[in-house]
């Protein structure tokens, strides 16, 4: 089953999933969270917000339009090169998933930025006052989280060396 995470069918596939998932909950949320009273789930902790974000995490480079544009891409490009290299070796599996992750997060909200000029936001947690965040946000957190770990404590120095050694090494 690992193995199928390796061809870019596949890859394209799940990414798209994901971009999916996160197109249908912001719609969802401008649909019947975009002028009203934001729903509460837990009284005081969480709560459905609507937001439209101009700019970045926490609302930083607000109208940077071409900036987020050239992240997104350089995002895009990093990502073609990391699949086209990293070794197929089934230890990588992990590794490839979470970069899927990242990579749909990040198309996410480029999506967003350029059909509408924002972000779409709707998790909040009033608890700790937490900005309001989506989906596609998710993705991209938990992600370079889980990808810090896994460089941290799932691989040794010489897994990591090995990691760009590209297709050619094969699986294990």
């Amino acid at each position: 089953m690992n193995k199928y995470l390796c061809r870019p069918w596949v890859i394209a596939i799940v990414t798209c999933l994901l971009i999916v998932l996160d197109q249908v909950t912001k719609g969802m949320a401008v649909h019947f969270l975009k002028d009203q009273k934001p729903l509460v789930i837990w009284d005081g902790v969480f709560e459905l917000r609507y937001l439209e974000n101009r700019g970045a995490a926490f609302g930083m480079l607000e109208g940077q339009q071409v900036f987020f544009l050239f992240t997104g891409l350089l995002v895009f490009a990093a990502a073609l090169y990391f699949f086209r290299h990293v070794s197929e070796d089934r230890k990588f599996f992990p590794i490839r998933l979470t970069a899927v992750f990242i990579l749909a997060g990040a198309w996410g909200n480029m999506i967003d930025r350029l059909r509408l000029s924002y972000v779409v936001d709707f998790f909040y947690f009033c608890l700790i006052d937490f900005p309001i965040f989506n989906v596609a946000d998710i993705y991209v957190s938990v992600g370079t989280a889980v990808l810090a770990a896994l460089i941290l404590f799932y691989y040794r120095d010489e897994e990591l060396n090995r990691l760009l050694d590209g297709r050619k090494k094969g699986a294990a």
